[in-house]
């Protein structure tokens, strides 16, 4: 099954776990860090992957012009209902129906990991900039989705098994507070990523290693997420 394909079946349960406040690590500290990362608003921003939409609501309160996509027909509804509707199309990452040069921001939050074609999707998105654009990402941090914690105790090493530089799907099965998710991944190493980026001609400015706020919390010690900004070279 491709990552998008199990992305849509699995996207009612998304969009309740997305959605529950407090619940997911977006409304505990990933999206105030991600935001952090952005520029200001200016003529176009587009949300590649905007899932049901909750940072794209976040970016319009903030006043960015945002257009959402999706490649889930689900996901885009979710996210084009409601009492804060978006404009949405849906579209996957990889051939994205907008005009060259159209945005001077792009942002893939949670996506680049869930996505069949990476080096296609990156283009798409760089396609997209002006020559001034901004590309700003979030991922699994490839240490995070290369290893795993041995034990349950808050000192517990954290040991990367099998390799590191070979591509491999995942999927995580989670339940919380009464709701579960199943969020199907390919781990790819950083390089990939750079490389990716560099063929779409785009140049790193700015790196983060997110991790958790609780000083006490054991993923402290990991970086649980990477968030990058880049422009075109």
């Amino acid at each position: 099954m491709s990552l998008r394909n199990a992305w849509d079946d699995h996207a009612r349960s998304w969009i309740a776990w997305a959605r529950a406040p407090g619940h997911d690590s977006y409304w505990q500290f990933h999206g105030r860090r991600f935001l952090e990362l952005l520029p200001g608003p200016g003529r176009l921003t587009v949300d590649v992957g905007t899932g049901e939409g909750r940072l794209a609501r976040d970016l319009r309160a903030l006043g960015h012009p945002v257009v959402a996509l999706d490649a889930s027909a689900t996901l885009a509804r979710a996210a084009a209902t409601g009492d804060d509707a978006l404009p949405v199309v849906q579209a996957g990452a990889a051939a994205l129906p907008l005009a060259t040069g159209c945005a001077d921001l792009v942002v893939a939050f949670m996506v680049l990991q869930d996505v069949d074609e990476l080096e296609a999707a990156v283009a798409e998105a760089a396609r997209l900039l002006d020559r001034r654009g901004v590309l700003c990402l979030a991922i699994v941090h490839p240490v995070n989705s290369a290893g795993a914690f041995e034990g349950e105790g808050r000192e517990a090493p954290f040991v990367i098994g099998g390799s590191y530089t070979a591509s491999t799907r995942y999927h995580d099965d989670v339940e919380r507070d009464g709701l579960s998710m199943t969020f199907h991944s390919e781990h790819r190493p950083l390089q990939a990523y750079a490389e990716a980026l560099e063929g779409a001609g785009l140049v790193v400015e700015r790196i983060r290693e997110v991790t958790v706020d609780d000083p006490e919390d054991r993923w402290r010690r990991i970086p649980l997420f990477l968030h990058l900004r880049a422009r075109p070279g």
